[in-house]
């Protein structure tokens, strides 16, 4: 591009730039300050999205003997997955009932990269409660299996892993990632509250000195 062709597009915008700022500045200093609010809480969650955004799978895979029980599993505290299960009655030979139960589930659930704790709660219509936790790490768009073996009088959590051993060290990114996202949906909330409550206060003045103008204009100079 030559010197010839710079030359008009650096006039037209500065032509733009003046306009804008022009039209800027004729709106109320309020305003101004409420939309740079309203910009600012929305950086804030589209940040708190792209930290927890879900880029893992956890395949949770369960064998269990019981008619009827309620199954729960928890995410570093939080509840992602909860679900009545079924059993039906083994048959010996695949035609002789038994008095035995099984049944079996498979289950994706998404999570977030990095180290998770994961929790699992059995509740048997006829047994009492169970529950166990265990701890892995999950890599970016991987996927981790969990072996879950729940009986009458024991429930087993394991990994179902492919030549390496889990990592059970902590994750300080997972830990800031959860602590960030958490901080800024709290500014966005409060910046959006703050908001609402200048428009609850704010707008019936605005109308009343709408309507009250109104009249006035249409009597127009006696």
């Amino acid at each position: 591009m030559n010197r010839e062709s710079i030359v008009p597009l650096r006039a037209k915008a500065g032509s733009l730039y003046q306009q804008t700022r022009l039209r800027v500045e004729r709106v109320p200093v309020k305003a101004r300050i409420l939309l740079g609010l309203f910009l600012v809480a929305a950086l804030l969650m589209a940040i708190h999205t792209a930290l927890t955004a879900k880029d893992a799978n956890l395949h949770l895979k369960l064998q269990h003997g019981f008619r009827d029980a309620q199954l729960s599993v928890w995410v570093d505290g939080d509840l992602a997955f909860s679900r009545k299960v079924t059993g039906s009655a083994k048959k010996r030979f695949g035609l002789i009932p038994t008095d035995s139960v099984q049944g079996s589930l498979s289950q994706i659930i998404p999570v977030r990269s990095g180290q998770h704790n994961v929790r699992v709660r059995i509740e048997p219509d006829d047994a009492a409660r169970q529950e166990d936790s265990i701890s892995g790490e999950f890599g970016r768009n991987t996927e981790r299996e969990l072996l879950v073996s729940a009986r009458r009088n024991s429930l087993s959590l394991s990994w179902q892993e492919s030549g390496s051993a889990p990592v059970e060290a902590s994750s300080s990114f997972a830990w800031f990632s959860r602590y960030a996202s958490s901080l800024f949906l709290t500014l966005a909330g409060s910046i959006m509250s703050a908001l609402a409550g200048y428009a609850i206060r704010e707008l019936p003045a605005r109308l009343r000195s709408a309507s009250n103008s109104t009249p006035k204009a249409e009597l127009g100079p006696q």
